[in-house]
């Protein structure tokens, strides 16, 4: 009896999950796309009209947030108030009107990494691999680095291990070549054969990548060519190749200076998904946290349609029940969906509560593996929250939500403060020890990498002020 329970209830399991991580990866903008499009394919799904709030369904005036979701439940000041709200309330109610949103020049919106990159291969793409490629890109960190294993990809998707390599070694040859690596090595290995393809690369950089990279990011060029057991002219030259032409955090040249116009530092965001204020706009008030939800009605069951499953034929009564099925399981997930955000956001809130209000600076290390475990759910389930949303600060500035989670934006800032207030060009070792004095311990080649992704010259190249 427990076996044949145990295959009735997987499938519809397995679908919840699948659904809801789906609906939990999209944005405010490509939920409401979404939602559409399940109304207009399935006629048991029902968008009734009328202003309701979307976690307890109360009635709602024309315009306005939920008097109940929105009541702070404590009287403490650092504990958020979190709440999913209409997207049609954040537009029209007073205290957010046009007014409040002078005019500005249109930026440039650019891609991010995963959207970059799957623009380049979509059109290779067999429809088979479209959600393997769509799962692979939302996995990556900053670095342009894969945070699961494709073992683990293909047990998710059911699919074998060797389909997912081929379309990961699709991701790692477009550009950002390398961007879907386990690891920096492997990421010079793939710029190197692709290399190969457009210039001639010394036969010697496979071997100083796969053996040597220790020696080699010591410059200690004598020891690396009698490890190689080869002359050290050889060796310079690779060398010379290898760090001239290679970036072993491939993620990086994304967003950095490369494709973007000077002055354009970072993403452009013009709709938030999230918005964190002040109740009632005080500042001595709890801050209030509006998980945009892209829909002022409420969905549910067509209750006609479902009267007429008792009253229809034997061959249409199956397609009826699916369609049932699928509406309420679609519901289910939507549900499933905002609740999860509205956890990882007041735990975010709670956490990052200084940098919400203070800036940068006062940004606390946090990574999302850390946050899945207090949460207690998986780690990939925070990396779909966090992909490709925004947030709309009090200070009225639209930042990304995976900025809440990097470890080097507090860091870059003051490194930025230190260089904008010289009055004679720093070296990277001067500024590693500044940072030292404020209580970062960042080595100096740390400090040349968070220095290039600011789109800041080294020493030589800077003029004082």
């Amino acid at each position: 009896m427990f076996q044949v329970q145990f295959h009735t209830t997987r499938p519809a399991t397995t679908a919840h999950l699948a659904q809801t991580m789906t609906l939990l990866s999209l944005t405010s903008a490509e939920l409401q796309q979404q939602i559409e499009a399940e109304l207009a394919s399935n006629p048991a799904l029902e968008l009734v009209e009328k202003h309701h709030c979307p976690v307890c369904h109360r009635p709602l005036a024309s315009s306005g947030i939920c008097p109940i979701c929105s009541r702070p439940t404590t009287e403490s000041m650092e504990e958020p108030v979190v709440f999913i709200s209409p997207r049609d309330d954040f537009y029209t109610h007073s205290d957010r009107s046009a007014e409040d949103f002078p005019d500005e020049p249109i930026s440039p919106v650019f891609d991010d990494l995963p959207t970059y990159v799957l623009k380049q291969i979509a059109a290779d793409l067999a429809p088979g691999q479209r959600a393997i490629a769509a799962y692979l890109l939302t996995h990556l960190d900053d670095d342009g680095f894969l945070t699961t294993s494709l073992f683990e990809v293909a047990r998710y998707l059911h699919v074998p291990v060797a389909q997912v390599e081929a379309v990961r070694q699709m991701i790692q040859r477009a550009d950002p070549v390398g961007v879907g690596s386990d690891n920096p090595r492997e990421a010079l290995l793939v710029q190197l054969d692709v290399l190969q393809e457009q210039k001639t690369v010394p036969d010697l950089a496979w071997k100083i990548v796969s053996e040597g990279m220790d020696l080699l990011s010591r410059h200690q060029l004598g020891d690396l060519a009698k490890k190689l057991d080869a002359s050290q002219s050889r060796v310079q030259q690779a060398a010379r190749f290898i760090t001239e032409n290679l970036n072993p955090f491939p993620g990086r040249a994304h967003w950095g200076d490369v494709r973007q116009p000077s002055g354009a530092a970072e993403q452009v965001y013009h709709q938030p998904d999230i918005i964190i204020s002040h109740l009632n706009g005080d500042e001595n008030n709890p801050l209030v946290v509006e998980i945009i939800m892209p829909l002022a009605g409420m969905l549910r069951v067509n209750p006609m349609y479902k009267q007429a499953l008792t009253q229809t034929t034997a061959d249409t009564r199956e397609n009826m029940r699916n369609d049932l099925e699928k509406a309420s399981l679609f519901i289910k997930c939507l549900q499933q969906r905002n609740h999860t955000m509205q956890r990882m956001m007041f735990r975010l809130v709670m956490l990052q509560r200084d940098y919400i209000l203070r800036g940068e600076k006062h940004l606390k290390p946090f990574t999302r593996a850390r946050l899945s475990e207090e949460l207690e759910v998986h780690e990939s389930t925070i990396s779909r929250a966090v992909s490709g949303k925004s947030v709309q600060l009090p200070s009225r500035r639209i930042v990304p939500l995976s900025s809440f989670f990097d470890r080097s934006l507090n860091v870059r800032t003051i490194l930025k403060n230190f260089i904008n207030e010289e009055t004679r060009p720093l070296s990277d070792s001067e500024l590693a020890e500044l940072l030292s004095e404020q209580g970062f311990s960042v080595a100096r080649r740390t400090v040349a990498k968070y220095r290039a992704m600011e789109g800041i010259l080294p020493a030589h190249l800077r003029h004082a002020n």
